[in-house]
């Protein structure tokens, strides 16, 4: 069996979590299995390996745990995208759109450097608003996107075509 097939098998799909008519992708079986895990992140790291990568900006909460294992693999420095209020230091602020109302992500100033190859992670790609919110936040900071990553691809909200033209993007799995 190919491996996205084997990640795929150990997405559990919970309905109507968080809320009725959701149904929620949930990867800690996937992270649960060493292999299935290791599969992933390679997988993750294809298109991304000649890139430079010097950072990897992971999206809260669930985009850190493999946004810090790709760190680790690109030999690059992890860097955490937050809700508004959760950095402890000064911070650049971007708001983006949800389906009703908005809301707001911030990384340090002092996370990216001019001249920093940057990878954005997170675990699921829905409408796009936290990525595009992340890539802005990286321009600010005088980085280069060099890709976005995910593990899961939510097609039905297009949030692909949010970014289309941003940076290149991966996705593992699509929905």
């Amino acid at each position: 069996m190919e491996l996205v097939d084997r990640i795929a098998r150990h997405v559990r799909n919970i309905p109507d979590f968080p809320r009725p008519g959701v149904q929620f992708k949930d990867i800690t079986p996937v992270l649960a299995h060493a292999e299935i895990l290791q599969g992933a992140v390679e997988l993750l790291m294809a298109p991304f390996r000649d890139a430079g990568v010097t950072k990897v900006v992971a999206i809260e909460a669930r985009g850190f745990i493999l946004g810090g294992i790709l760190a680790d693999r690109f030999t690059a420095g992890f860097i955490p995208v937050r809700k508004r209020g959760k950095l402890p230091y000064q911070a650049f602020e971007e708001s983006y759109q949800l389906e009703y109302g908005s809301d707001s992500v911030e990384m340090h100033v002092d996370a990216i450097q001019s001249g920093d190859r940057v990878l954005i992670h997170d675990d699921v790609i829905a409408t796009g608003g936290t990525a595009a919110a992340s890539h802005a936040l990286i321009q600010r900071a005088g980085g280069t996107v060099v890709g976005c990553s995910f593990l899961l691809e939510l097609e039905f909200l297009r949030g692909r075509e949010r970014l289309n033209g941003l940076a290149p993007i991966h996705s593992v799995l699509r929905y």
